[in-house]
């Protein structure tokens, strides 16, 4: 497996992948280790294995153990409505009438919230400075693109569940993540903010090798178009604006040995058992999901592997798995007791590019 890794990595550093750091551990204990590449391509600074990422969508597992961790606790149920902790939380369905949102909802992603629903406010990687409660005016203003439960659709839902947790502690969405779930796990480096600037990894936009582009040095803003044409607007520098919504979607930063000990957690004993196996299974039935995510259900976590053969992947049946439009991606194996955490300063390559698939491959082949 280190063979097939190195190799995988090998193959993309420089035209592909600027830096990366990849993290595999089996039946509890790490297995595999490696920075490489450089974390600042210009300055020649080396990739380190305590380099500080941006998380993007790696923020949203942070966000949704911390509603299971609550769940447990018994301070919200997953079938409580939104309303019941943010009152003014009403958006519309397609007909005009309110659309009722429970918590497993916005786990699942099947609360009818998008990230194309329109309206000027943030979603995480860039967007105007305004207070999160205006994020929520905004988001619930917005129609939503079916009855909640009755389909899926990647959005803002793990954003209004930051607000969610966050009234319920009294504090903003980092003072609640941090209480139940990144002191607890001992996640230092993981919050809305950068601890020590010094180590945190440039981010990269995607070259193309065909036609011989390296990955760029990311500006400010940076548009990004991905492979089916959409644009993606990063801002490397909201990181360190105090002032930016702290997003429970997209607006962490942290490391890759963080963010492992996270996954490791909720593979072993941080939720109770019933709790656990739930978090890792289908929780959305055979309600329709986008084309490209063929053979995907989706669990409280991320995506559910369902048919490994549909899905284009050598992940096996049962594993859970997401990304982070920085350029990150993770999986879950509870069967094999195998968890990896890659992170990237790459988009998209580092999260929907090849490098994803192949490190799977490499992991499970």
């Amino acid at each position: 497996m280190k063979a097939r890794i190195d190799g995988v990595i090998e193959a993309a550093l420089g035209s592909r992948i600027v830096g990366c750091v990849v993290l595999v551990n089996r039946g509890g204990s790490q297995v595999y280790a490696r920075a490489a590449g450089l974390a600042d391509r210009e300055t020649g600074r080396k990739m380190q294995e305590d380099a500080i990422f941006r998380l993007a969508s790696v923020t949203k597992p942070i966000v949704a153990a911390c509603v299971l961790r609550m769940v447990d606790l018994g301070l919200i149920g997953l079938d409580d409505r939104v309303t019941k902790f943010l009152p003014g939380f009403r958006p519309r369905c397609p007909d005009g009438s309110e659309g009722v949102i429970l918590i497993r909802h916005l786990l699942t992603h099947t609360s009818g919230l998008t990230y194309d629903g329109g309206g000027d406010y943030p979603r995480g990687l860039s967007g105007p400075l305004i207070p999160l409660d205006e994020v929520m005016r905004g988001i619930a203003a917005q129609p939503l693109l079916f009855v909640p439960g009755t389909g899926w659709e990647y959005g803002m839902s793990i954003d209004v569940l930051g607000a969610v947790v966050a009234a319920i502690n009294g504090s903003d969405v980092g003072g609640a993540v941090a209480r139940y779930v990144t002191g607890p796990l001992g996640m230092g480096d993981t919050l809305f903010g950068v601890r020590d600037a010094a180590r945190l990894a440039v981010p990269y936009a995607d070259g193309s090798v065909k036609e011989g582009r390296l990955p760029r040095r990311m500006g400010e803003p940076e548009r990004v178009v991905d492979d089916g044409g959409g644009v993606t607007v990063f801002s490397p520098a909201r990181i360190f604006e105090p002032r930016a919504p702290q997003s429970g979607g997209a607006g962490m930063a942290g490391t890759t040995a963080d963010v492992m000990r996270l996954l490791e957690a909720l593979r072993g004993d941080f939720l109770t058992p019933a709790l656990r196996a739930a978090a890792f299974a289908n929780q959305i039935g055979a309600v329709p999901r986008r084309e490209r995510d063929a053979g995907k259900r989706f669990s409280y976590l991320g995506a559910l592997v369902d048919d490994p053969a549909a899905a284009g992947t050598a992940m096996p049946r049962g594993a859970v798995d997401w990304g982070g439009a920085w350029g990150h991606n993770w999986i879950v194996d509870r069967a094999s007791a195998t968890s990896v955490m890659v992170c990237t300063n790459t988009a998209f390559e580092g999260c929907n590019g090849p490098f994803r698939e192949e490190v799977a491959a490499a992991v499970f082949g």
